[in-house]
């Protein structure tokens, strides 16, 4: 008569394969992509003449230069990635119009009525050089300091923060702080 082997639980095999597969799922880290959000403008007409675009007065720009060693030069002086954003804040809000800071139009906004909008553009160039971590700081910094103007005025206007207003406001203080950072190429600056 053959031996007859034992038979063992199925079940809990089971259990035991789902318990690894559990403890690996929460015990494994994923990267996790990040990016920029942007919106780019809309392309050029196929027929319009680019050497006819309109000049930015040099008043209307902000420039932001990052060197190879991850040093900024803003509006010609050394500044700390830290101090960034409120600089970058005084020059788009231009609060006592300064001459020397953006100019400002007077536009119809929803909500607001007849208003100062600002024309103030704020421009980045890399080094090729500059590490990753800093491009990535320095641009939190120049988008914070959007997103610090947009959520004062939505405090002062009705009392809650940018992120909790509908749509339509969201827009009307968008018109009123546009998000203006032009990226212009990396370039190598100096010698190899």
């Amino acid at each position: 008569m053959p031996r007859k082997l034992p038979e063992y639980n199925a079940a809990s095999l089971a259990d035991i394969a789902f318990m690894l597969l559990l403890f690996f799922l929460v015990t494994t880290t994923m990267d996790v992509d990040s990016g920029l959000e942007r919106k780019l403008p809309p392309p050029p007409p196929p027929n319009q003449d680019l050497s006819k675009q309109p000049q930015i007065k040099e008043r209307n720009v902000f420039v932001v230069l990052v060197n190879k060693n991850d040093q900024l030069l803003v509006e010609g002086k050394p500044m700390r990635v830290r101090d960034l954003r409120e600089a970058a804040e005084n020059f788009m809000a231009n609060p006592n119009n300064d001459p020397t800071l953006p100019e400002k139009e007077v536009k119809d906004v929803p909500f607001f009525g007849p208003t100062e909008v600002t024309k103030g553009v704020i421009s980045l160039q890399n080094d090729v050089g500059t590490t990753y971590g800093t491009y990535i700081a320095v641009q939190n910094e120049l988008v914070g300091a959007i997103n610090d103007l947009r959520d004062q005025l939505a405090e002062r206007k009705w009392g809650k923060s940018y992120d909790d207003l509908d749509l339509d406001q969201q827009k009307a203080i968008q018109e009123i702080y546009p998000s203006r950072i032009s990226e212009a190429e990396p370039k190598k600056v100096g010698k190899k």
